[in-house]
């Protein structure tokens, strides 16, 4: 099969990025990769313009490095409150996960982040204050706290009425127990006076 060299002038993915140069099957680079302005033939003159790409690359690169930078500055101030429904006990249902965090960073801050970028090991199950880590870029990484409420107030109980219950819980054991020490002891003196009989 005939090959070919081709510089990619953007980035595809399992072939390299922009500005490589590499080789490729004749019909994969005439038929996909040249049409659809992905790459261009290797030739004197696209070697030229190659430079040209080079640069404008670095400079991309440099701009992204120094956006993101700024970006998780910011964010790594930020809390973000999220509301999830909850039962009568406090326990969440469902969970927060990447996607629900970045939505929350949409609608609060107007930042648009993918999911991708929010590492999360596994999806956040409990009420409170967590720390999510942000990947921003190959060598920006920061932290953002996300605040998860629960939608429905907890019910609180109150003092007096707990203890009465516990109170009142205490005594039946305690009957309880009196009983069945009485019954023991009957039992106990029941026996040696049957062995006497017989």
């Amino acid at each position: 099969m005939a090959k070919i060299d081709v510089i990619l002038i953007h980035n595809v993915v399992g072939l390299g990025a922009e500005t490589d140069q590499i080789k490729v099957a004749a019909g994969y680079a005439r038929n996909f990769l040249i049409p659809q302005g992905l790459a261009i033939p290797m030739s004197q003159g696209n070697k030229r313009r190659l430079e040209v790409l080079r640069k404008r690359r670095s400079e991309r690169e440099t701009n992204d490095l120094n956006s993101m930078a700024e970006l998780g500055k910011s964010l790594s101030k930020v809390t973000i409150s999220l509301t999830v429904k909850t039962g009568e006990d406090g326990k969440m249902f469902g969970s927060v996960t990447s996607g629900t965090i970045a939505d929350a960073l949409k609608t609060q801050l107007d930042v648009s982040l993918d999911k991708k970028k929010i590492h999360l090991e596994r999806p956040i199950h409990t009420l409170g204050e967590h720390e999510v880590e942000l990947r921003l870029h190959a060598e920006v990484r920061c932290s953002i706290k996300v605040l998860v409420k629960s939608s429905n107030p907890l019910p609180e109980v109150s003092a007096g009425a707990g203890d009465d219950k516990k109170d009142g819980s205490r005594e039946k054991r305690s009957s309880r127990n009196l009983l069945n020490k009485k019954e023991s002891a009957e039992a106990a003196e029941e026996k040696p006076a049957k062995a006497a009989k017989n």
